[in-house]
């Protein structure tokens, strides 16, 4: 009723969307990493390099995949969706690599340990022989998942009609997701000052405004991808572990949200950072530090990097949970048996944490525009 109808025709796709070829180009040609792993792990296997050197390799090969992408965004004068599409794509492919050096690894030192005729612990179980397989990494590479195995559960076949079924759902929610950005945020944001320069009041007002929309555009992008694309990647491939999330909107503790939300996410973690760190004698509470870092890191890479920005309100945000996690079970613990640590979960999700990031990134992103079109 205020500003009318505002979604414009060239919202999904215009002319200055072509200018964006070189992002396109730089992720099908992410495809050579993976490539570049196998050989490694090819090699390793006939024993063809010391182990240091296929170690080395995978570092060069992993920081090489991740490096890649940030410069040619930075290079290049891109759309923000293009630029965060391609870094999503960079660290998952990213992770997957890491997953499958660091799990080859293992099962290496198992096949060296069983050739030796050395006793293995008790609570080792080889349940996948150890081989390098090129069929075995194709699928990982495309499967809904971020721990490499040799091999899955698989489905018995494919159901077409329930992959048709949700397609059409995801078309439907990906159009809400638009309409939404498109007829609501972008108002909001555009009659927004900076939060920490403008009047305080007028801010606080702003972002209680803009946390209603952006709680429904977050939601439909969790249902659209973690409920909706996993879900039918995972019966097109018919991979049988479709666990992607649990209930975290039930979450008592922000730790536990952490834990349920994203699920490949939180299993990487434990497997490939986590238990490393409490082997080598970490304290749980350094490893679980460890693990918000890194998480911390890739947040910020995905979207300062498309934002060309580099004011780490990403980066703060998310080693911000670390202290309400001690908050949150604290709550907890004190009022056992409530929903407090709930409440207060929702409370800084929807109103302190996403809008402001919103806020202070689109400010940021308009004066640095500001100051390209003036110079």
């Amino acid at each position: 009723m205020k500003y009318g109808w505002l979604i414009k025709t060239g919202f999904w796709f215009s002319s200055k969307s072509l200018r964006d070829w070189p992002l396109f180009m730089c992720c099908l040609s992410l495809a050579i990493f993976p490539l570049a792993a196998f050989i490694v792990e090819k090699l390793a296997q006939q024993k063809c390099i010391y182990e240091p050197i296929a170690v080395l390799l995978h570092i060069i090969i992993t920081a090489t995949a991740i490096l890649y992408p940030i410069l040619v965004i930075l290079r290049c004068d891109s759309a923000f969706v293009s630029g965060v599409t391609l870094m999503l794509l960079a660290c998952i492919v990213w992770l997957k690599l890491v997953s499958y050096a660091h799990t080859n690894y293992d099962l290496r030192a198992l096949a060296n340990s069983i050739e030796k005729g050395e006793e293995l612990p008790s609570t080792l179980n080889m349940d996948y022989p150890y081989e390098v397989s090129f069929k075995s990494l194709t699928y990982f590479m495309v499967a809904p998942t971020l721990c490499y195995q040799p091999r899955y559960p698989r489905t018995p076949f494919i159901r077409k009609g329930w992959v048709l079924r949700q397609f059409i759902k995801l078309i439907i929610f990906t159009g809400v997701m638009g309409f939404i950005i498109e007829q609501y945020i972008n108002p909001i944001v555009q009659n927004s000052q900076h939060p920490f320069k403008g009047n305080l009041l007028y801010a606080i007002e702003r972002v209680l405004k803009l946390s209603v929309p952006n709680l429904y555009v977050w939601l439909c992008m969790f249902y659209c991808f973690f409920h909706l694309w996993l879900n039918i990647l995972a019966e097109l491939l018919r991979f049988g572990d479709r666990e992607f999330y649990k209930d975290w909107w039930n979450a008592r503790t922000v730790e536990e949200y952490w834990r349920m939300w994203n699920m490949p996410v939180h299993k990487w973690m434990i497997r490939h950072l986590y238990f490393p760190c409490l082997r080598s004698g970490i304290p749980k509470g350094a490893a679980v530090l460890i693990a918000f870092l890194v998480s911390a890191l890739f947040h910020e890479l995905c979207i300062a990097v498309p934002c060309h920005i580099f004011k780490l309100w990403a980066f703060s945000g998310i080693m911000f949970q670390a202290p309400l996690v001690l908050i949150t079970n604290y709550l907890q613990n004190k009022f056992s048996n409530s929903m407090v640590g709930n409440m207060f979960f929702w409370f800084t999700f929807c109103i302190l944490g996403q809008p402001m990031c919103v806020l202070l990134y689109y400010h940021d992103l308009m004066n640095r525009k500001s100051k390209l079109d003036q110079s």
